[in-house]
Parts: C-alpha cells; structure tokens; sequence
C-alpha cells in the first residue's frame, strides 16, 4: 500500500473506538465512539468512505470485531485485522508467544520505533488499563507491565469496599481527604509502575531516554511523569498506518 493511498485506521479498546483516515502523510480525519456502541461504526465513518484500505486493531472481543468488519464492509472495504508478531517494521518481540500481545500495544510500539528520535523508551498507554513498555534503541521490544488505568483503580475501589465512594479528588502529595486520597493513589501508582520499569530498563543497561506517553487518561499522568515526555494522540492509529502501508 503506497503513500498515495487512503488508508482508514481504527484502534478498537476496551472503552473507546478511536479511527482516522490518512492520506498524503498524515491524518485527514479523526474520531471516536464508545466500544459499546460499536453497531453504529458505519455511521460514524459514512462520510469517511470511500477509502482504499481499512485496518485495524481490535483489543474489544469477537462482537467488537464482527461490529468493525460489517462497518467496512458496507462502505465497500475489506478489513485487515493486525495481530503482534515476532518481528515487523524494524520491531521484534520479545514475547515467549510474540501473538499474546495485545494488538494495540504491537501497533504502538512499531509507531513509537520509527516515530521517535532514536534511543531507548518507554511507550505507555494510559487508558482502562494502563501498559508499559519497554523498548530498546535497536527496536528490540523488551518486557512489559500492565496494570490498572487511574479510573479503574477508583471504581475498583468503589466496588470491592463498603465505604469508600467514587467522589471527585485532586493529586496532592499528603491526601488529608478521602477523595484526595483515592485520586492520588490511583496516580501514584500508576506513575510508580512506570518509574519502576524505567528503574528495570536501567539496570539491564538500557536506561530509557523519554516517555512516549498516549490514551485517554495520560493528561491525569502527565504532570507527575519525569521528563522528557512525548504525548502522541494517535500513537496505535500511526502504528496502524505505518502496517498498512509496509507493502
């Protein structure tokens, strides 16, 4: 698929569907709905098609899935679904099953490898679940983490105690309420799983020299991060586009 082609991308996770349309080397259109609502894709994107090739990842289950591909199908498009693989773009896993990664964290990793100035990162998606990965200057994916995003500890917090509700709180160092408390417990910890591994990366001589840092919740991350720091919005979208346009 050359550059010239219009290539629809969508990254399909647990809580959002996020697509866009590149074209002439880069995004001409950009959007979202929510995973639940994945019957109303086609209508979404009517406007989008025609396009010449669709792609995508899918993180959300076989319904998501059959969802996605009729969407394409009725806008005259057969869908690529991606899987991770053992090596692709430059990138190789380290995965004892390179498919039992996520898709998506595949997608960002690639994105991330020809995206980014070169030396060893951190790519972190922050969204329902937060995943941290590590990857060497050499496109060498190496390990990661995956644990919780900052809203799921909350309503996890929610529903597995008595008296702790999910009420509004802001990041404090020293939380002396209880939504403070949750709130930057729910951060910390998010943050602490990141410096941990950079902490791991380093010790193995491989000390990452930036954040790449995307999904719905890195503006609650962000700020308590150690820089430098890269937000990339459509870090899976550009992995996607990059796949898609390989050959």
């Amino acid at each position: 698929m050359g550059s010239e082609r219009t290539i629809l991308a969508i990254d399909a996770g647990n809580t959002r569907i996020k697509w866009g349309v590149h074209a002439g080397g880069g995004w001409r259109a950009t959007g979202s709905i929510g995973t639940a609502q994945s019957a109303a894709l086609f209508e979404a994107l009517r406007a989008q098609f025609p396009v010449d090739a669709a792609i995508a990842s899918n993180v959300a289950g076989p319904q998501v899935l059959a969802n996605l591909e009729a969407a394409c199908r009725e806008g005259g498009v057969k869908l690529h679904v991606i899987r991770a693989e053992r090596e692709e773009l430059g990138v190789t896993s380290a995965y004892r099953d390179p498919r039992q990664l996520g898709s998506d964290r595949w997608a960002a990793l690639i994105a991330a490898h020809r995206g980014e100035e070169p030396g060893h990162k951190l790519v972190v998606n922050a969204g329902t679940a937060l995943t941290i990965d590590a990857l060497g200057a050499d496109g060498r994916f190496l390990g990661g983490l995956i644990v919780p995003g900052p809203a799921l500890m909350r309503r996890s917090l929610q529903g597995g105690t008595a008296d702790l509700r999910l009420t509004e709180g802001a990041l404090v160092d020293l939380p002396v309420t209880t939504p403070d408390a949750i709130t930057s417990g729910a951060i910390q910890a998010c943050v602490g799983a990141i410096e941990r591994l950079a902490r791991a990366m380093a010790s193995r001589g491989s000390p990452p020299g930036r954040i790449i840092l995307s999904g719905g919740a890195a503006a609650e991350i962000a700020a308590s991060l150690p820089p430098p720091v890269n937000f990339r919005e459509n870090l899976v979208l550009d992995g996607l586009a990059l796949i898609a346009r390989k050959s």
